[in-house]
């Protein structure tokens, strides 16, 4: 903990803060007439085409990738699907189209889980974790989650500091090719009163500027029938309250210079109005908690190949969120309870690459952020928080290793109008991975990894009306991994294998939870957990002839993770919640010059809702089974794409969280044209 003149380290800071942005400006001014480097070294372009390498085997810490064709054939058509199929990714899903969706990495939590789009960290400072199934799959390139650390040193701190990081990556619709134009409509309809119409729209504005604008807009009442079990008594129910209208817009431009540097501005909007459908209730079905949201952000990226020897990385972001809740009941005084919350975010961020030699790299990243929160809340204290984020990365080749380092520094200190502020806080974190190609002919890797990453605790873990503790320490974790991937054609029949091998060990001290004290319920740091766990992923591709062609892939996650605060508590050592033993997922797609064809299984054993592994608290494990057709038909300068898909094959009735029953058999129909 700080506690002496926190502003001198403030200082510190911005003032080297200043000298890498003069440093730079400095190194621009030199490059700018150098017309070599300029038709030479377009290494943006480079770096943005190998983003679409299916599998990544030849890093030191594990990243697992979906690219839009891959998506595409799948039929995966939201976020969370497709984030589930990740190995050790654990997806909570609060049901219905409209739900809350996380995700978290090797049961770390979703606070410990970033989430990127187009490069730039998407923030939740209130909360701390980011609903993913507010981002559309549509004009989505690429997909990835990196568990410990990103093999480019080219990124923001923010991103080194966390444990894993969610990676949506769009694309310029005309990047390949030379049209001046192109145009998407799309419109997908559904089961449960789904419906989902989306445009997009991008032109060519300058041979090295171009403009995009996408806009959709999604409606279901989600009333879907489920299964009610009480005791002996069996009886059909509808879920209720669970319907949702949203609006998403946004907004992209891309700019390359002369000198080959690139510009991506980005605007996006977002405006949804949902139902809370509540858990499932014995004898009440009533359900009146409501949701708005609208989020807005414009971010700017800017990156620069001085030479083959310099580069940098600019990005910033303002970031406005703006939420109410609502629930109507008699308990309330006046009927009915209202909050409202108001977040923004100033984000500056600059990262330097330093390249002398081809076998060293070295980057300095530094991060700036600001952020508020306002409440209708009686007492609110209308905190500020100042988080200084820096990382100093070294990346080291020899022969088949590759070692690299990462020092990240963190310190943030808050401002509150009303009550007690917490105390400054800054911590080392280091990471250090190792990469081995033991022979050169074969694509045979081992990896080491080791990261050390915490959390400060979000504004409504610190001043949350009654329950809210400024005396919280940050929640702290470190992850050990230690693999091995492979690649090769061993078999005459098939194109490649790859597979990878993770084994890892996962421990989180001064845990944030929830605890009963004296008169009421208190956030405190009492959880410790120690999380073992392997992760395997195969993929393989069959060609049957020269027009068709096979895709298998498939996932295993074990996961062991137990709770170890005290001896004392009948939950030592049991499962924590939400956290199954055993899950993963496999699928199989064929292509053929008529029809696309994609099938595709989701599993997890069984998990506890509460801390103690008794029976009453156990959720059954499910697998979930879905089929997708799809075929794309050329009609001159226009494609045109049919899909059809069929969700919960089998129609299993399962809970992902305890008492909000998942939708059973339902069925989605796409039709799409571009030209």
């Amino acid at each position: 903990m700080i506690k002496d003149n926190p502003y001198r380290y403030i200082r510190l800071r911005l003032c080297l803060y200043c000298l890498v942005c003069c440093f730079c400006a400095n190194l621009q001014a030199q490059q700018t007439g150098d017309s070599i480097t300029g038709k030479v070294h377009a290494i943006p372009e480079v770096g943005i085409k190998g983003r679409r390498v299916p599998q990544r085997i030849s890093v030191a810490s594990p990243i697992q990738v979906f690219g839009k064709s891959e998506l595409e054939n799948l039929g995966l058509q939201n976020m969370a699907d497709a984030v589930r199929r990740f190995a050790g990714a654990n997806v909570r899903d609060y049901g219905g189209i409209g739900g809350l969706k996380t995700v978290s990495v090797r049961s770390l939590g979703a606070t410990h889980t970033a989430v990127s789009y187009d490069g730039v960290a998407v923030s939740n400072c209130q909360a701390g974790q980011i609903d993913i199934g507010r981002f559309s799959l549509d004009d989505i390139d690429m997909l990835s989650l990196s568990i410990g650390q990103d093999e480019d040193l080219l990124q923001s701190a923010r991103l080194f500091a966390s444990a894993g990081v969610l990676s949506i990556y769009g694309k310029n619709p005309l990047e390949d090719t030379d049209k001046p134009y192109t145009f998407k409509g799309q419109v997908k309809g559904g089961s449960f009163g789904f419906i989902n119409p989306s445009v997009t729209w991008a032109q060519r504005i300058a041979p090295r500027t171009t403009y995009s604008v996408n806009g959709n807009y999604q409606r279901a009442d989600g009333n879907y029938p489920f299964t009610l079990v009480n005791g002996k008594y069996i009886t059909e129910e509808k879920r209720r309250n669970s319907d949702i209208q949203s609006w998403h817009a946004e907004g992209n431009l891309y700019h390359t210079m002369k000198d080959s540097s690139q510009l991506q501005v980005k605007a996006y909007y977002f405006d949804s109005e949902r139902g809370l459908p509540g858990s499932i209730i014995l004898y009440n079905n009533s359900s009146n908690e409501r949701l708005w949201d609208k989020n807005f952000f414009v971010q700017a990226q800017y990156r620069k190949d001085f030479s083959h020897v310099w580069a940098l990385l600019a990005q910033a972001k303002y970031n406005y969120s703006w939420n109410k809740y609502e629930d109507t009941d008699v308990k309330y005084q006046d009927g009915k309870q209202t909050d409202i919350n108001k977040q923004q975010e100033y984000y500056l961020s600059g990262t330097l690459q330093w390249q002398p030699v081809r076998s060293f790299t070295a980057s300095w990243a530094n991060d700036l952020i600001l952020n508020t929160l306002d409440s209708n809340m009686p007492d609110s204290p209308l905190p500020i928080r100042y988080s200084w984020l820096s990382a100093l990365n070294l990346s080291y080749q020899w022969q088949g290793l590759t070692a690299t380092g990462t020092l990240v520094h963190t310190l943030i200190t808050e401002e509150v109008e009303k009550g007690n502020r917490p105390d400054n806080r800054h911590r080392l974190c280091p990471t250090i991975s190792l990469l081995y190609r033991p022979w050169k002919e074969q694509s045979l890797f081992l990896r080491m990894m080791y990261k050390s990453t915490f959390r400060v605790p979000t504004f409504n873990d610190l001043y949350y009306q009654r329950i809210g503790n400024t005396n919280l320490r940050p929640e702290k974790a470190q992850e050990f991994n230690l693999g091995i991937t492979w690649s090769g054609s061993p078999f005459s029949f098939t194109d490649y294998v790859a597979l990878t091998i993770d084994g890892y060990y996962n421990k989180v001290d001064d845990k944030i939870v929830s605890l009963p004290t004296t008169y009421v319920w208190k956030m405190l740091n009492y959880g410790k957990v120690d999380i073992t766990g392997a992760d395997v992923t195969l993929r393989t591709a069959i060609p049957l002839n020269r027009r068709i062609s096979l895709t298998l892939t498939g996932s295993y996650t074990y996961q062991k993770a137990i709770d170890v605060t005290s001896k004392e508590d009948k939950n030592y050592k049991d499962q924590i919640p939400y956290t199954p033993v055993h899950s993963g997922n496999a699928s199989l797609s064929v292509e053929t010059p008529w029809v696309n064809l994609a099938y595709t299984a989701t599993g997890v054993s069984e998990r506890y809702y509460l801390p103690q592994n008794i029976r009453e608290n156990r959720i059954d494990g499910y697998v979930e089974h879905a089929l997708t057709a799809s075929r794309t038909f050329s009609l001159g300068s226009c494609k045109l794409r049919l899909q059809a898909e069929l969700i919960n094959l089998t129609d299993e009735q399962y809970d992902i969280i305890k008492y909000y029953p998942m939708p059973g058999r339902s069925f989605r129909l796409t039709g799409s044209i571009k030209f």
